[in-house]
């Protein structure tokens, strides 16, 4: 696709070329625009509320204003809830969180993956005991 191409296709999409696009390297605007595209505005393996909830998390964790305004709009616009957003809100400030601690301990990641391996062993057994049936009594 060629630029003028891309520039006409962004102008559809959007209504109008946003001025922060006219910032990007003509070669790299025609690179990068279909992959927006795609994973922002088509259809694709993960439902668009979700693509804009994991994109508002990025975007928090990254502390980016512009894209938080953006995400946490499409987000809504895809049918997420004010409660679907705070929940994700607290998710974000627990990786957040747990992240910090973890970097800042410098933990050693031969011991992480071997709890984390113990962990899911855990996990799977609770889940197997979760779903046997129960004796029933008669």
């Amino acid at each position: 696709m060629s630029y003028e191409q891309t520039r006409n296709e962004i102008e559809k999409t959007f209504g109008l070329i946003p001025g922060f696009m006219n910032g990007v390297p003509q070669d790299v605007l025609v690179q990068m625009w279909p992959i927006m595209k795609t994973y922002i505005f088509e259809q694709t393996k993960i439902p668009g509320k979700y693509r804009e909830m994991i994109s508002l998390a990025v975007s928090a964790t990254l502390k980016c204003p512009y894209c938080e305004t953006f995400h946490k709009a499409a987000a809504k616009m895809n049918g997420a809830t004010d409660e679907e957003l705070a929940e994700l809100g607290a998710i974000v400030g627990q990786v957040t969180f747990w992240s910090s601690v973890l970097h800042t301990l410098n933990y050693d990641m031969n011991t992480f993956m071997k709890e984390f391996q113990a962990m899911g062993e855990h996990f799977a057994k609770q889940h197997e005991s979760a779903a046997a049936p129960t004796p029933s009594t008669s």
